[in-house]
């Protein structure tokens, strides 16, 4: 099955330019076979998903992308904002509570640049700085192929995370509708809940796919 793990819609996301509908209904249109709502800082009920499911007949599931202090992750399990949420360990043991799991998010953000990049050396000890950074030991997993990152920013989380030995996903980071269906996660057993979700995000046996 293919995922788009990371998704943004207005009004959850003020810096989207789509609504939910829309969203989930180009999600389905492009041939995906659900879609995680992810906005910024902000929850969307089950009982809100399962209707939107019912609505467009198609796999719509709640996450939420937190604001840390130490980057951006995606969070599946949570129901409501915490406070203190922005720090990665204080996250970190209210997810093992709450029996869900994160994802880091961009993972190249604050840590790749490109154009000092150029030079290999420069490029080498951006890696190991990014790979030593304790944040990462706080997620499950690291999004791999982020949609509205560049080819060299994807490469940098691409090996970034075969450093680190985590496993990789893959979303689309949409905002618009047009950036919709170009990166997704395929878990090769059937998701149809929130539970079939973080449990095989827990246990294994998915990868990040480009689409375009």
């Amino acid at each position: 099955m293919l995922i788009d793990l990371h998704t943004h819609s207005y009004p959850k996301s003020d810096d989207s330019f789509m609504s939910v509908d829309e969203l989930v209904a180009q999600s389905k249109e492009l041939g995906l076979d659900g879609v995680c709502l992810t906005d910024h800082d902000a929850f969307w009920t089950l009982d809100e998903t399962t209707e939107l499911s019912r609505r467009h007949d198609f796999l719509v599931l709640p996450g939420t992308e937190l604001n840390t202090d130490a980057g951006h992750v995606l969070v599946f399990g949570l129901e409501s904002y915490v406070f203190g949420v922005h720090k990665p360990e204080f996250l970190r043991r209210l997810v093992d509570r709450q029996g869900g799991v994160i994802i880091a998010a961009h993972p190249y953000r604050r840590r790749f640049l490109e154009e000092p990049a150029q030079n290999p050396q420069a490029r080498a000890d951006m890696l190991d700085q990014a790979s030593k950074d304790e944040f990462f030991g706080y997620c499950d997993a690291l999004e791999e192929l982020n949609g509205r990152g560049s080819a060299l920013d994807n490469q940098f989380s691409h090996d970034l995370r075969e450093r680190l030995g985590v496993a990789a996903t893959g979303g689309s980071d949409g905002h618009r509708t047009h950036q919709l269906g170009v990166a997704a996660t395929r878990f090769h057993r059937k998701i149809a809940s929130l539970s079939d979700l973080i449990d095989a995000l827990q246990q294994g046996g998915f990868d990040a796919v480009d689409l375009r």
